[in-house]
């Protein structure tokens, strides 16, 4: 059972600025790749939009283009693994985990092969390419998979530090990040380790876990809320699987009450799997944002957000309905 880590207040979380977490993970692959030889990198003809153009540059030879052949690059991928070669497969997370559903399941996890599964562009800040790119969905695909580890950084330097770790775990994973510029905020010290979660702001009053873009979110509404009264634990839930049961035990032991904030689709991603381990071992108020059993549309990543109910004031509009659940 994972251990929770715990930081100081969430005063010491402020943006340094907003940069796309696509650009952290481009930055630690070129990284990596400069420490071991045996990583390898494939992109299906998005080198530029994953920031992966800095492994092709001073790797050439360590690189695959495959072109838009998403399934072929997973098997490629697969194969490479079977030689002890340690592949980093990018492409849009619609394409990264729907399009090549099979043979993830059939060439990676069936034979727990040690591939990084890189997944840009996910969720309604895709924006303006619309629904049928916003891939609202993948967290439980993969979840859903045996052996699968799936990992949602919040930020560009979070990226950073889970790309590295990665590295050094393996298996199957999932990493799922994003297009749009976000606050960049989490700090070295918060470290990265897969399967454990980083309380970024103590409470006793309610507990908000969030993966992915929320978490800044989640702090905002928790900053909010302070000035109420109203103390908010927060949870940067970065690895949804294998998922911090402990931590969540913790803050609805101590906290009676909890709502999820994440960039997908309610029903079978970070809520439910948070809903799972309260339901075997403490059941109490739980309230989701996410997005409410539907797709997505074309249009500005900030105004969507708010139209699917993702924003700021939803994740304060859960916590007072969840603190009315709790009463």
């Amino acid at each position: 059972m994972a251990e929770q880590n715990t930081l100081a207040e969430a005063a010491q979380y402020i943006s340094r600025g907003s940069h796309a977490t696509r650009k952290g993970f481009g930055e630690a692959l070129l990284e990596i790749g400069e420490k071991d030889d045996s990583v390898v990198a494939l992109c299906a003809d998005l080198t530029g939009s994953l920031h992966m153009h800095h492994f092709q540059k001073e790797f050439p030879s360590r690189y695959f283009q495959t072109g838009i052949a998403e399934a072929n690059m997973i098997s490629m991928a697969a194969g490479l693994a079977t030689t002890g070669k340690k592949p980093y497969a990018g492409t849009f997370a619609a394409f990264a985990s729907g399009r090549v559903y099979d043979q993830i399941r059939q060439s990676v996890c069936y034979s727990r092969l040690n591939v990084k599964i890189c997944a840009s562009h996910a969720g309604l800040t895709l924006g303006e390419d619309g629904a049928t790119h916003q891939m609202l969905e993948d967290i439980g695909l993969m979840r859903g998979l045996p052996g699968m580890t799936v990992v949602v950084p919040a930020d560009y330097s979070e990226t950073k530090r889970a790309v590295k770790a990665l590295h050094e775990h393996q298996g199957p994973v999932y990493l799922r990040f994003g297009r749009p510029s976000v606050p960049d905020f989490s700090l070295d010290e918060d470290g990265f380790e897969i399967g454990k979660s980083i309380e970024l702001n103590p409470g006793k009053d309610i507990t908000v876990i969030a993966c992915g873009i929320m978490v800044w979110k989640a702090l905002e509404a928790a900053r909010v809320l302070e000035k109420e009264g109203v103390t908010v634990r927060v949870i940067n839930m970065h690895t949804i699987k294998p998922i911090d049961k402990l931590a969540i035990v913790r803050a609805a032991n101590d906290t009676g009450a909890i709502v999820t904030a994440e960039e997908h689709q309610v029903h079978n991603g970070l809520g439910d799997a948070v809903a799972h381990v309260c339901a075997e071992s403490i059941p109490v108020p739980i309230e989701m944002v996410g997005v409410e059993d539907t797709f997505g549309e074309s249009g500005k990543p900030d105004e969507l957000m708010k139209k699917y109910k993702l924003a700021t004031e939803d994740i304060l509009e859960k916590i007072y309905l969840a603190l009315r659940r709790k009463i």
